[in-house]
């Protein structure tokens, strides 16, 4: 259970934030900083597992039958990446306080934070396959509103849209690579399908799979053509960047390729599709960095350089490049992130990121000056910093594959000239930003930040330093552990070292300093060269030309479909199902009619039969007035429910009564704002739905026909078998729907929460004129509230509130339950509403429907997630018999709680509606109506 507490604090942690966010901007930034602590704690003492070579992994029972539980799992990757994102994610949050402006929403941005660090904490502490790709979606959807949260400006709102378009789309392919991995392995757990590496390789599918998951991979890592987006995000603020392209986000997609290295690579396609594109993606990005003139722009085509980097290494396919690879994740993520938060500083004392206007900082700010050049040196690979050692690991790899694969020297080359831009650009943020000359009409006269502001940047600053200088004291353990669980086979041998004597690596790593020098040097007539032939070529010009060809065919689709009438969507919809549903038989020789007898047909059958059918055709037949139509079919819903008294379905009569009245009531205050009648159609539109309609009853009655003359097994016995002993219950509908189908109606009544919401959001603020005579032409009566009916509802108000009382607590052994003792109470306060108004139903109500709607969730699903602590699966209830002093004996289940916040979301969706439309009817009257 730890895990996964670990990774619902930040979630949970995400409203406790909001809410200390109203007593001020620090109080805010203490409490994620304490949400976040407090998952690290969570984890911290068990990262002793990886470092004595073992691997935890925690499951909890969700959908064993389809392979789907909550499963957890710590070994030495997620172990690295888990303390990234935490230990980072402090860091940011505390650079944040300062970094915001007093019109910046701290609550919001926290917010934001703490629900994508949970979902990033969710992606590397995964067991499960399917349950990685909710986090990852998660990922992409939480990074969508930090990339957007200056939402007054046009540039956070597109670069966000691009983010989540691109990684949306690699996270459905994704979803069918997971798949795929799932059918050939016979499992979704990372255990099972890191160790079945050989039979992926030898499967026929293991192309279209690999594929599959190197499009998420690519897509989140922003590799080449993917790059585009993330230059795009940096609309955000400089912390969110500092987060995603250090620890988080754009590192989801390398740490999947690290994390599926044992399974997927070692063949031919694996090394030229992630070696290929790695190779690109680092030429392209450390190209491009060099001439980008906002300072965040550099740092963004940087990191898309090193992810390449990181990417071709992985795809090398040998032990030793892995092990480089991760290494360089730990490196990168640190002076990547001082880099992007000493750019915010720059940012936020200077009032600007061009580098053409910031120039000569260094004699107003020195002391930023320094840490930004020792992270930049870091990044370049300078002797002394982290960098520089996995930088020469990289080159001692590109060496070794190019004697031992075709190619020469041309690998060698080529990543020694993307060292060289590297170099280069590095020298151009020192140069350019410090030196070179004086400040050019900058919109603030800078000077050093706040104090603790600098603090973060002094920390990661060391780390370059103290891992650069002695690697095999402080960072060599956690490479082993991560490395070891990387490639799940024993580590190949090499050392950590400040010096490895003159060697190949060594030659290429002067020759790429050199470069970059030189190409430094060279700048001004590059930048012309630049200007001139290659500052028009963007692959945004390509997605945004591939978005309106989506975008154009969608309209041409939905024009076609959607024309504004519902018939033709139902026409449309119905013809599908009776092409699909037809499709099979003219092949099958299967018989129509089973060999089940029927039940005999008695008159009382036989008289409602008809009243159903005679109610529904009235119904038709009036459906242009649509009071009268309305009134016939509630006739059809009352012989339904009496269908269900019948055979003996209580429960479900009830539920359909109760449903009925609600619907046409609401329906009847709808009506209110609709014309009394509906516009006459065409005369072939009426034979065409006609025909439509009997083909397609024809056909539901041949399916019902067909499948209930047939003899099958019923599973009504099982339910009737375990209710009471099982669920302590002795109504079984009630059991199944609050014990053995629990997580069903979980389901439902979300679904109910959130289209009440839904109505609630299409009807505020709407206004409506409605005419105030009738289609005769007689006025409305203006005795609005009859003085009669509203005495008799007030008395019976109470005796509505006791019967659904006594009906939510007798649901688990008697004909009742939550969603029936729900729509009780809602019948009464919507005739409540009836014979008194809105306004005054408003002055008595003691608050907002929503929070009901939220508690009943909250209710329902802290139920569930109470089975957790004591060992069992998710909604897993128990009971009780006990003695009171006066009752005698009584029962305790604890699915009544479950039911009790299925009644509260039924009685707060009800009144969320009905509160929205007697708005809507007290906004009519206050107007002058329309003639």
């Amino acid at each position: 259970m730890t895990l996964f507490f670990a990774v619902l604090i930040p979630f949970v942690g995400a409203a406790l934030v909001a809410l200390a966010s109203r007593l001020g901007r620090s109080q805010s930034a203490w409490a994620t900083g304490a949400v976040t602590l407090a998952s690290l704690a969570l984890l911290a003492p068990l990262f002793a597992v990886p470092f004595d070579g073992d691997t935890l992994v925690q499951q909890h029972d969700w959908l064993p039958a389809l392979g789907l539980n909550l499963a957890f799992r710590l070994d030495g990757l997620a172990m690295l990446f888990a303390g990234l994102i935490l230990g980072i994610g402090l860091l940011i949050v505390l650079y944040a306080r300062y970094y915001l402006s007093e019109r910046d929403s701290m609550g919001r941005f926290y917010s934001y934070l703490m629900l994508f660090m949970g979902s990033m904490l969710g992606i590397v502490l995964s067991e499960n396959l399917i349950q990685l790709l909710i986090f990852w979606e998660l990922t992409s959807l939480s990074s969508f509103l930090l990339i957007s949260y200056w939402q007054h400006r046009e540039e956070a709102r597109q670069g966000a849209r691009m983010a989540l378009a691109v990684t949306g789309m690699g996270g459905f392919a994704l979803l069918g690579g997971f798949l795929l991995l799932g059918h050939i392995v016979g499992s979704y757990e990372l255990s099972v399908v890191l160790a079945s590496g050989d039979l992926i390789r030898a499967h026929p599918l293991y192309v279209p799979t690999l594929m599959l998951v190197l499009l998420g991979v690519f897509t989140k890592s922003a590799q080449f053509p993917f790059h585009f987006w993330l230059p795009h995000a940096m609309a955000a603020p400089t912390p969110v960047s500092a987060y995603l392209h250090s620890a988080t986000m754009v590192k989801a997609g390398v740490f999947l390729l690290a994390r599926l290295y044992p399974a997927l690579s070692g063949t031919p396609e694996w090394f030229w599709l992630v070696s290929g594109t790695g190779l690109a993606t680092l030429l392209i990005g450390a190209f491009v960095a060099l001439f980008k003139h906002d300072l965040k722009g550099l740092l963004a085509y940087s990191t898309i350089s090193h992810l390449g980097l990181i990417t071709l290494l992985f795809g090398l396919s040998t032990p030793l490049a892995a092990v480089a690879g991760v290494f360089h994740i730990i490196n990168h993520a640190i002076f990547k992130a001082s880099l992007f938060m000493a750019a915010g500083i720059i940012d936020h004392e200077a009032g600007t990121r061009d580098m053409r206007r910031l120039n000569g900082l260094w004699k107003f700010m020195p002391y930023t000056a320094t840490l930004a050049m020792v992270a930049a040196a870091a990044m370049a690979g300078v002797p002394l910093m982290n960098g520089f050692l996995s930088k020469e690991m990289f080159f001692a790899e590109a060496m070794q594959i190019s004697a031992d694969r075709v190619g020469g020297w041309l690998l060698p080359t080529l990543v020694t000239l993307a060292g060289a831009f590297a170099v280069a650009y590095s020298i151009r943020f020192i140069h350019d930003v410090f030196f070179n000359g004086e400040p050019i009409n900058l919109p603030k006269t800078p000077h050093e930040p706040p104090r603790w502001m600098k603090v973060p940047v002094e920390i990661l600053v060391v780390l370059c330093l103290v891992v650069g200088i002695a690697p095999a004291l402080t960072v060599a353990p956690l490479l082993a552990v991560a490395a070891s669980a990387t490639l799940q086979a024993p580590l190949p041998e090499y050392h950590l070292a400040l010096w490895h004597g003159f060697n190949p690596a060594l030659a290429m790593s002067l020759t790429a300093m050199a470069g970059g020098i030189a190409i430094y040097l060279l700048r001004r007539p590059l930048f012309a060269l630049h200007a001139r032939r290659l500052d028009r070529l963007d692959a945004r010009v390509v997605y945004n030309l591939l978005l309106e060809a989506l975008f154009a065919l969608s309209s041409r689709v939905t024009r076609l479909v959607d024309t504004g009438s519902l018939q033709r969507q139902v026409f449309l919809l119905l013809l599908a199902a009776l092409v699909l549903g037809f499709s099979p038989w003219p092949g099958s020789a299967t018989p129509l009619t089973g060999t089940r007898a029927g039940l005999p047909l008695d008159a009382v059958s036989l008289l409602a039969g008809a009243a159903l059918i005679v109610a529904a055709l009235t119904t038709v037949w009036l459906q242009r007035q649509r009071l009268l139509a309305l009134i016939t079919l509630g006739v059809v819903g009352l012989v339904v429910s009496l269908t269900f008294v019948k055979f003996s379905a209580p429960d479900l009569a009830l539920t359909q009564l109760s449903v009925e009245i609600v619907t046409i009531i609401l329906l009847l205050l709808a009506l209110y704002f609709l014309p009394q009648q509906s516009a006459r159609e065409r005369d072939w539109h009426i034979w065409r739905d006609g025909v439509t309609a009997l083909l397609a009853g024809s056909a539901a009655a041949l399916l019902a026909w067909a499948v209930l003359s047939r003899p099958y097994d019923s599973i009504a016995g099982y339910f009737i078998d375990h209710s009471l002993p099982g669920g302590g219950g002795q109504n079984v509908v009630n059991v199944i729907l609050v014990d053995f189908r629990g997580y069903d109606t979980l389901g439902e009544i979300t679904v109910l929460a959130l289209a009440a919401l839904g109505i609630h959001a299409l009807l505020e603020n709407l206004r409506l004129d409605a005419p105030d005579r009738d289609a005769a032409g007689r006025a409305w009566n203006r005795d609005l509230y009859p003085l009669i009916m509203a005495t008799l509802t007030q008395l019976l108000l109470p005796l509505a509130l006791l019967v659904a009382a006594f009906i939510l607590l007798r649901g688990h052994n008697q004909p009742g339950g939550g969603f029936i003792a729900g729509l009780v109470t809602a019948v009464a306060l919507i005739v409540q509403y009836l014979a008194r108004g809105n306004a005054w139903m408003h002055a008595r109500l003691s608050g907002a429907p929503q929070p009901v709607i939220a508690a009943g969730l909250a209710l329902a699903t802290l139920t569930g997630l109470a089975s957790w602590a004591f060992g069992h699966p998710f909604l897993t209830s128990t009971f009780g018999h006990l003695h009171g002093p006066l009752v005698g004996d009584f029962e305790l289940a604890s699915a009544m709680a479950f039911d009790l916040g299925v009644f509260l979301v039924v009685v707060g969706a009800t009144l969320l509606i009905l509160v929205q439309i007697g708005a809507l009817h007290d906004s009519r009257i206050n107007r002058k109506p329309v003639p």
